[in-house]
């Protein structure tokens, strides 16, 4: 009987062709008419140690990834003695002649047969992708599409034929395989970085500026890749305090603006947010997390900069943080950062991580609407105030232009009408009026989503990429007879007490689940709820949670 979902991991050196395979081999079972989860595990060189690319697939929606590997594709030496504990007594394992690899469930592939050695991805592509069951003319669409116009294609066309030639004429060790639907939906395979970017251009995004920074640097090039087309310019600046201040200008100037980075790269933006906030510009700052401090583990991943972001930035002033759980989220809260930033004219922040910037989903084509930005000043009052004491903290907002229209703005404390004072009732009243937006932006805060059975003695409490794996681990149990929900912030901050504290009173277990050491959200949950939960399930080693490690973790409380 075939399986309900199937696990291929892809192991070898950086250099060697796995995110080409990988992609590859990803692509078609989309086009096929499979749900996957693709991960990525990689080290921060260019060249050299052991990576791994992880397919899981499957004809039914997929929430995670899981350990248990299947087929072990071994380009190295590495990946065997790496996906051991993996390994089940059902997992296969395939590996090219060239490798010296001896395993009982080992099968040799003659990849050397098909082409030269540089093409050898391409080979086990055939191979492999033959076996999964999926057409050559599947197979060699998608490969032509990946390459585009390089010169290797007619190359990389003959070794694909000769190794599915093989490849159908040799017994495959592949066993319990989901079944090719037979109507293949149309689906996106698509990463979070990209899906946030997405949202961010369907939310009326004009100007991008970053510095280079994993795992925030694939979310500028994808804007890069559809800058002519959606009429936005994206600037890679010399650094991250010109970056931000780059997008400040640009907003300032009428462009709805973003900036991309990592905490690395956030710590010398602080005074940036500051900045924004007193001049009240809009801006949208996306944080991709990695572990730290300093440079930490820049390829891997960590939920540790939560109180960082919450705090950034010198003096009081209202702001929000959006945390997504998956590349549909961040597409929608994308563009809810956008239309924030415009509304309440401050920093809005989006939080991810490295998991989720760089794991792939198959997802439906995402919904759009028309975007409509909140409205402008024209013509201006005069005299123009651009910061017009208004109860709920919004004052009017003009763009400079030429013509009549004066505005001025100032990083010094301000009057209504812009001008540097230093009357300290009008502080007051300044300090009042930006606190004020607080409160209109409690208003617009997102609900936390709740996953599983209505009623439940357990419930997973999680934020950002923690959500697929706490909903897997939740529906094992409920299946083993242990009724277990997920409650999921996809917004951090404003929290709003009224309406959280009932959802996290409703189970008599509650697991508060993040990727930091010192349960940064949990001391959150406490500070404005008064609730304490010291059920908490933490990782920090680098890697992201499964639902194997939570299961783990309830066994061992």
């Amino acid at each position: 009987m075939p399986t309900s979902d199937y696990r291929i991991v892809l192991g070898g050196e950086a250099g060697q062709g796995l995110q080409t395979l990988g992609a590859l081999l990803s692509r078609a079972l989309v086009r096929a008419g499979f749900h996957l989860v693709v991960t990525q595990s990689y080290l921060s060189r260019i060249r050299g140690g052991h990576n791994e690319f992880a397919i899981r697939f499957s004809l039914a929606p997929l929430h995670s990834d899981r350990e248990a590997c299947d087929l072990l594709v071994a380009f190295d030496t590495e990946s065997l003695p790496a996906q051991t504990p993996f390994l089940t007594p059902e997992s296969r394992i395939i590996a090219p002649t060239s490798l010296a690899l001896v395993h009982p469930r080992l099968t040799p592939i003659p990849t050397d047969h098909f082409g030269p050695r540089s093409l050898e991805n391409t080979a086990m592509a055939g191979v492999l992708g033959t076996w999964l069951g999926l057409p050559m003319s599947l197979l060699l669409e998608t490969l032509l599409d990946l390459l585009g116009k390089k010169s290797q294609t007619h190359e990389n066309e003959t070794v694909l034929r000769a190794a599915v030639e093989w490849a159908n004429a040799t017994p495959p060790p592949l066993r319990n395989l989901p079944t090719l639907p037979p109507s293949p939906p149309r689906r996106l395979m698509i990463n979070g970085n990209e899906a946030l970017a997405l949202g961010a251009i369907a939310g009326g995004l004009r100007f991008a500026a970053f510095y280079p920074m994993t795992p925030a640097t694939s979310l500028s090039l994808a804007l890069i890749r559809h800058a002519d087309a959606a009429g936005l310019i994206v600037e890679q600046a010399e650094d991250e305090i010109a970056a931000i201040n780059m997008a400040i200008g640009a907003s300032f100037a009428g462009a709805p603006s973003l900036v991309a980075t990592s905490g690395g790269g956030f710590a010398l933006m602080t005074e940036g947010v500051s900045l924004a906030a007193m001049t009240e510009t809009p801006i949208v700052i996306v944080v991709a997390q990695r572990p730290a401090p300093a440079t930490g583990l820049p390829t891997r991943t960590e939920q540790g900069d939560l109180e960082f972001v919450l705090h950034a930035g010198h003096g009081e002033f209202p702001r929000a943080i959006l945390t997504p759980g998956n590349p549909q989220q961040c597409f929608a809260l994308a563009q809810k950062a956008m239309l924030l930033a415009e509304l309440f004219q401050g920093p809005v922040f989006l939080l991810t991580d490295q998991y989720l910037a760089d794991s792939y989903r198959a997802v439906d084509p995402f919904p759009t609407a028309p975007f409509e930005f909140p409205s402008r000043v024209s013509p201006p009052q005069t005299p123009y105030q651009r910061y017009a004491f208004t109860p709920n903290g919004i004052s009017p907002r003009a763009v400079p232009q030429p013509g009549i229209r004066f505005v001025v703005a100032d990083s010094d404390e301000h009057t209504p009408d812009g001008h540097i004072t230093e009357d300290l009732e009008i502080r007051r009243r300044m300090v009042e009026k930006r606190l004020a937006k607080a409160r209109g932006l409690a208003t617009q805060a997102i609900t936390p989503d709740r996953y599983g059975p209505s009623t439940a003695e357990q419930l997973f409490v999680c934020w950002g990429s923690t959500l697929g794996p706490a909903v897997e681990a939740a529906e094992r149990l409920t299946a083993q007879g242990q009724p277990t929900a997920v409650l999921h912030f996809s917004q951090v901050w404003p929290l709003t007490p009224e309406t959280i504290v009932p959802l996290l009173r409703d189970a008599r277990h509650v697991h508060v689940v993040e990727g930091n050491a010192t349960g940064q959200f949990a001391r959150l949950l406490r500070r404005e709820t008064g609730l304490d939960f010291p059920s908490r399930i933490n990782r920090y080693d680098g890697l992201p949670f499964t639902p194997e490690t939570l299961l783990r973790a309830l066994r061992h409380e």
